[in-house]
């Protein structure tokens, strides 16, 4: 099959490290050079070598401690610099500097056109950033699964819901960019997605149940 072709106005820069394989972003508005982080995750001064302008953003696709964990210093280092997240995230204290967000607004950063939607689930305050053909996904959806559902404020059923009803009838070229290095490669489409976990390819809620609790049992640490 001939694969789509597709012309962006944007450029992703990608960096692992942080607490656990985490994954942070600088996207990029091709036409007028403005930048943004998705998730402080890595120290600034991996990220800032590669800052062409100062950051006019961070976008926060979820609140647990290791996807934030540097956002002090680049605060501290741009003291100007929005942060976009949940309206009821712990990141609502940063006052002036934070921009609460609400499922299926848009926010516009340079030519960019950036769809918020809510995914619940993995943590309450999931966050997915939709532009173009591309994702965001935070701890929402990774290569070859979905996030998990142990943290006090999560919820298997709110997650089924995000991930079948919200993240998987977008286009199936659409490609996933998670938080963390968990599967074979970084990024990766819907379609190709789907094809390799069975996480994505439950026949309905207690199928999904099903499948994630088997997973629980044979889950190999680190993945």
């Amino acid at each position: 099959m001939r694969e789509k072709k597709i012309t962006t106005d944007f450029s992703i820069r990608t960096f692992k490290g942080g607490f656990d394989k985490n994954l942070s972003y600088i996207l990029k508005c091709m036409r007028n050079n403005i930048e943004i982080i998705i998730d402080p995750a890595i120290k600034p001064d991996i990220i800032i070598p590669f800052l062409k302008t100062s950051p006019i953003a961070i976008l926060v696709t979820h609140t647990h401690m290791d996807h934030i964990s540097y956002l002090d210093e680049y605060l501290s280092i741009y003291p100007e610099i929005k942060v976009v997240g949940h309206p009821k995230s712990k990141i609502i204290s940063l006052k002036d500097n934070f921009i609460p967000v609400n499922d299926n607004s848009l926010i516009n950063i340079g030519n960019l056109n950036i769809k918020i939607i809510h995914t619940p689930g993995h943590y309450f305050d999931s966050i997915c950033y939709y532009l173009q053909n591309i994702i965001f996904t935070g701890d929402t959806l990774f290569v070859g699964r979905t996030g998990r559902t142990v943290d006090k404020k999560s919820d298997i059923e709110k997650l089924y819901d995000s991930v079948y009803n919200k993240i998987l009838p977008l286009p199936l070229e659409t490609v996933i960019y998670p938080g963390h290095d968990y599967g074979k490669k970084l990024s990766i489409s819907i379609e190709g997605n789907i094809q390799i976990s069975k996480l994505l390819r439950a026949k309905n809620k207690n199928d999904f149940y099903n499948r994630m609790s088997e997973y629980e049992k044979t889950r190999i640490i680190g993945q």
